[in-house]
């Protein structure tokens, strides 16, 4: 299936949506924090970027969702495959216990042109990852596009992901419409309280829903090939923190009520304390297995079923 980004290319459509989301960056508002920061002119608002892309990596992984990685043991053992991440610097978010917090919270990466990521995108897809993978891609969304439109132009025909902590404006996501294939936010949080005390953010859940909405509206239930790889649809993380203090019960009910019981969620273990999480004692320890299992249990009471291990 030919990505979305290529017809919209041909019709001239992708420029123009190019040239509105430069716009947005005069007075920034393409997150719900809304800066208003003019960023073309070097300001910087919470996520701390201007105008230039700040890349920390552009590799293939192997450490994804299977159904954007592939058979992960011959990727390894052969080069090829995967899923092909290009880490942004910066985020719009900024959590307190976050894993790639030298990325994130220290912005490290290197500058790059637009025309220096769409070679990226290309030698990823000749490397022979299944998608592009653009890891909290938020604050960059111009950029990225206008880089899609050059790398489109040399040839890219992957699929494109869109990575993202899922504190999401919806006005910037409809200008995504056509453009991004499989959106992948995290749903971290339902109660506003622990949101604006581990994320600065009370308004998440909300601002999430919505989005989340979005996302399912342009792309629908995640849809997988003759082979196991995704090339459209929703695929929905959520991290089990400690203390149930992401509120898991209301997230996942959300998913089944009011987007889909066909969601992929991906109930992900991997917690650790990482970066100020110890700082917060009841952050800091790991989720233990029963606290693990009780969340796959309110996943399935719900009507869930793809995307998690339904043994546990």
């Amino acid at each position: 299936m030919e990505p979305g980004y290529i017809k919209l290319y041909k019709s001239g459509e992708l420029r123009e949506r190019i040239k509105k989301l430069y716009r947005i960056l005069e007075s920034c508002t393409l997150c719900p924090r809304e800066c208003k920061k003019n960023r073309l002119k070097g300001e910087k608002g919470y996520c701390g970027m201007g105008k230039e892309l700040v890349i920390s990596s552009i590799h293939p992984h192997f450490g994804e969702e299977p159904e954007l990685v592939g058979n992960r043991m011959l990727g390894i053992l052969g080069g090829r495959g995967g899923s092909g991440t290009i880490f942004l610097a910066g985020c719009n978010l900024l959590c307190v216990y976050c894993q790639n917090w030298e990325i994130s919270h220290l912005r490290q990466g290197e500058k790059l042109t637009c025309d220096e990521l769409a070679r990226g995108m290309i030698y990823l897809q000749n490397r022979g990852c299944h998608n592009i993978n653009l890891v909290t891609p938020t604050h960059f969304v111009p950029q990225i596009v206008e880089s899609l439109m050059v790398a489109t132009e040399k040839g890219l025909n992957l699929p494109v992901v869109y990575n993202c902590g899922g504190y999401e404006k919806v006005e910037t996501l409809k200008l995504l419409e056509g453009i991004v294939d499989i959106y992948m936010p995290d749903i971290k949080y339902s109660d506003p309280v622990v949101a604006e005390k581990y994320s600065n953010a009370p308004d998440y859940f909300e601002q999430c829903k919505k989005a989340v909405k979005e996302m399912h509206r342009q792309v629908g239930d995640l849809k997988i090939d003759s082979k196991g790889i995704a090339y459209q649809g929703l695929l929905i993380r959520h991290l089990v923190l400690p203390n149930d203090l992401a509120g898991s019960e209301e997230i996942l009910k959300f998913i089944a009520e009011e987007i889909s019981r066909d969601t992929y969620v991906n109930i992900m273990a991997q917690y650790r304390p990482e970066y100020r999480a110890r700082d917060y004692e009841e952050l800091n320890r790991q989720p233990s297995f029963l606290e693990y299992a009780k969340v796959i249990n309110m996943a399935k009471k719900w009507g869930l079923y793809r995307g998690f291990n339904e043994t546990v």
